[in-house]
């Protein structure tokens, strides 16, 4: 399979979180338009804890519905890896899945941690894109206090030590996924989603 590699490094460098990202060569001809709506999955529990899980999935899910062209419909977070055919169609109409695998080990006030993505399509699981972030975080941002309130008063406190490592792995990684085409019914589609 031929892949183009993305040199995030490069042209961002303060995205040096980002160790890699391939997006398929025939992404524009084969699944740029096919591939839309999508679901989340998180896989496995970051630290263990479904929480944390629960604020990856929903970090996740808010980025990728604000930031890039995809139609996020739903996120699952699971202790063990879901078939694609689990997560894929239903009434949501999913067509791809966007599978993240944190890994986080705690270490002092933060952790050292790990996120791999990757996003397969519906149907025949073809991958069409993957990349990976890691780094040290702190598990306390003064420049996330906000956000991290946020999910905090949506998810409860026990996630509140979890949501600075998340944005930081997440953001970056997240930001390499490839834009589908959208048509004018999508966006209107795209507008109620959160």
């Amino acid at each position: 399979m031929k892949r183009l590699f993305l040199l995030a490094l490069a042209v961002f460098p303060a995205c040096a979180i980002v160790k890699s990202a391939t997006v398929r060569d025939d992404w524009a001809a084969a699944d740029q338009k096919a591939v839309k709506r999508l679901a989340i999955v998180v896989q496995p529990l970051p630290d263990q804890s479904q929480k944390a899980g629960e604020a990856f999935a929903l970090i996740a899910r808010r980025y990728v519905n604000q930031k890039r062209d995809f139609l996020v419909k739903k996120e699952v977070v699971l202790a063990d890896a879901p078939k694609l055919e689990e997560v894929c169609g239903g009434e949501d109409a999913i067509e791809g899945v966007l599978f993240l695998k944190p890994l986080l080990k705690a270490v002092g006030d933060g952790f050292e941690a790990e996120l791999s993505g990757t996003l397969a399509r519906c149907g025949d699981g073809r991958e069409a894109w993957s990349a990976r972030a890691a780094g040290s975080f702190p598990s306390k941002d003064q420049h996330l206090v906000e956000v991290t309130r946020v999910y905090v008063k949506e998810l409860g406190a026990e996630v509140e030590r979890y949501v600075p490592p998340a944005l930081n792995l997440l953001r970056p990684l997240l930001d390499t996924l490839p834009q589908p085409i959208l048509t004018e019914a999508d966006l209107d589609e795209k507008l109620t989603l959160d």
